[in-house]
């Protein structure tokens, strides 16, 4: 792990949670147990052997964790012991796929008798005469051959990268307002990333909008939940209020009204719930609802939590990025629409002024629509 390690007197409760965050990510996977080391965590089986190609997926998802590396471990840290090991790890990954080389030692056990730099020259020679075809390259080798003297030895050659940050759980709990598209599923990681727990939101518009554009948001908030230990969906029914709107107001307004019955009906829920703040996939100017103004309309209606926007300065290529890194932009680009889309005017109002906002809200009769859809409230659990 890497921010966690500067966390001084509050370490402990970081890495403790998460230790409980491996186990209940490997439960059911093999007898496993976590050793506890400076800046590491070791992951072992009783049973033996361990499935890296399943087993790593399990942990590399979790936040908090900026890396992980299948090796072996080794008690016998003697030099000749070092050597063997060390060669039938390089033997074991293809020596014959890597011309150049070397050895980085880490010696965190201060009694050792060598100094880190003797255990990879002497190793390193090792190799050599072991594999003629490789050579050594100490500034810019295709392999490195790790070994971190502990109180056990380990070997590793492979760093897989993880998201770093810290554990879900240690910064609060947000809803996430999960709307189907990239941008909401990528704000939501983000989130999580900084230690929040999140839950999810999402409206739907049944059945101006078919129930794929429902099960697409599900599958994003499944991929969602293997990075935060399990999510909540719930699902609320805004048709009655786009029809009221479109039947009322001005359709210039749509976006805009129906943005701030939406942030009331997640301030509600939110509250009842017990979250600490709404988290939205909004991205400064990238649409016509997410200019200044249309923001400052939004948040306006909140009257008791923060909103979040953490991809307010990114542009759309970075949020594809990642969203790919997260692995889903295949699921968001399925071309199902939101309720976003329904009742879409031509030209939507871009800088909306609050005053004309309001007198376009003043013709519908907002407490009563907000009641009726919190009445639809449906939840899944992941």
């Amino acid at each position: 792990y890497g921010e966690i390690a500067i966390r001084k007197n509050n370490r402990k409760f970081f890495v403790e949670k998460l230790l409980r965050t491996i186990r209940r990510n490997l439960d059911g996977l093999g007898d496993f147990y976590v050793v506890k080391e400076q800046g590491r965590l070791i992951v072992e089986d009783r049973g033996g052997e361990i499935d890296f190609d399943q087993v790593i997926p399990k942990i590399i998802c979790i936040m908090g964790i900026i890396g992980v590396s299948p090796g072996v471990r080794t008690k016998d840290q003697s030099l000749d012991n070092l050597k063997k090991v060390c060669a039938e790890h390089v033997a074991m990954i293809g020596a014959e796929n890597y011309k150049t080389f070397k050895i980085e030692t880490k010696r965190s056990n201060k009694n050792y008798p060598l100094v880190s730099r003797e255990v990879s020259a002497a190793v390193g020679e090792h190799i050599l005469e072991k594999f003629p075809n490789l050579t050594v390259d100490v500034h810019n080798p295709e392999l490195t051959v790790y070994i971190e003297l502990r109180n056990d030895a380990y070997i590793y050659s492979k760093q897989i990268k993880g998201f770093g940050g810290l554990p879900v759980g240690s910064s609060g709990k947000g809803i996430v307002m999960l709307s189907g598209g990239i941008d909401s599923p990528v704000a939501g990681h983000m989130i999580a990333k900084r230690g929040m727990k999140i839950d999810c939101l999402h409206f739907h518009s049944y059945p101006y909008t078919n129930m794929q554009a429902r099960q697409k948001v599900m599958d994003l908030a499944k991929i969602l939940s293997e990075y935060t230990c399990g999510i909540k969906v719930t699902v609320i029914s805004v048709k009655h209020i786009q029809e009221e709107i479109h039947k009322n107001c001005n359709g210039a307004y749509m976006v805009t009204l129906l943005r701030r019955f939406m942030m009331r009906l997640a301030e509600r829920l939110a509250i009842k719930d017990g979250d600490q703040c709404i988290i939205t996939g909004e991205s400064l100017g990238q649409v016509a609802s997410q200019t200044i103004e249309g923001m400052t309309s939004s948040n306006s209606v909140i009257d008791k939590l923060p909103v979040l926007r953490p991809l307010c300065g990114f542009d759309k290529n970075e949020i594809i990025e990642r969203s790919r890194n997260i692995g889903a932009y295949d699921v968001s680009i399925r071309p199902y629409e939101d309720c976003c889309t329904v009742f879409l005017p031509d030209y939507p109002i871009i800088k909306p002024k609050l005053e004309d906002v309001l007198a376009e809200e003043a013709k519908l009769d907002v407490q009563g629509l907000l009641d009726e859809a919190f009445a639809t409230i449906e939840v899944t659990e992941f």
